[in-house]
């Protein structure tokens, strides 16, 4: 297996790890879901189409598991979008970026999800911007945790794989590993 497969092999096994953890246990929307779709657009952005593919592949397998719910549309646009504030931070990346990214992240998911749960509530959130507003008021609470989850899940997903870097040098991109 060349060093470009096993770094791909290894990116993928990280998304799908990610992933696997929707199925654990976890506070509400504590997940990795938005530093699963950051760490897909850094490390699979040239890759183009399997930087969204990966990801979405991912959530799909998940939520047949988990079971499928009427917002899913909006939180597979969010995964998307989020893929796109990966590939944004793949120029650079460093722990800064990473960080304004998943919060970044967190900050898209928050509004999509919850302008979709007031659009489709079906009379709990009147369709008013007092309704809006009353929509993203109580979800405040999940976003604090979608926000704690994409920082932690982000630091784990890139910094496990930077360290990975420095342990197998067939992980690092463009270089070939040196012989021993």
């Amino acid at each position: 297996m060349t060093a470009n497969h096993t770094r791909l092999l290894a990116i993928l096994t990280a998304i799908v790890a990610a992933a696997a953890l929707r199925l654990v246990p976890h506070p509400s929307n504590f997940t990795p879901i938005g530093a699963m779709a950051l760490f897909s657009g850094a490390y699979l952005g040239r890759r183009g189409l399997l930087a969204f593919v990966a990801p979405l592949a991912a959530m799909l397998v998940s939520d047949a598991i988990i079971g499928f719910h009427p917002y899913m549309w909006a939180t597979y646009l969010s995964v998307a979008l989020i893929v796109l504030i990966g590939w944004a931070v793949r120029a650079r990346i460093s722990p800064m970026r990473v960080g304004a990214a998943a919060v970044a992240s967190s900050v898209l998911f928050y509004l999509l999800t919850n302008f979709s749960v007031w659009l489709t509530s079906g009379g709990v959130y009147p369709h008013t911007f007092a309704g809006l507003a009353a929509c993203y008021v109580a979800a405040i609470p999940f976003f604090q945790n979608t926000l704690a989850g994409d920082l932690f899940y982000a630091a784990l997903l890139f910094g496990g794989f930077r360290l990975a870097e420095r342990v197998a040098p067939r992980l690092r991109e463009g270089r070939a590993p040196h012989p021993a």
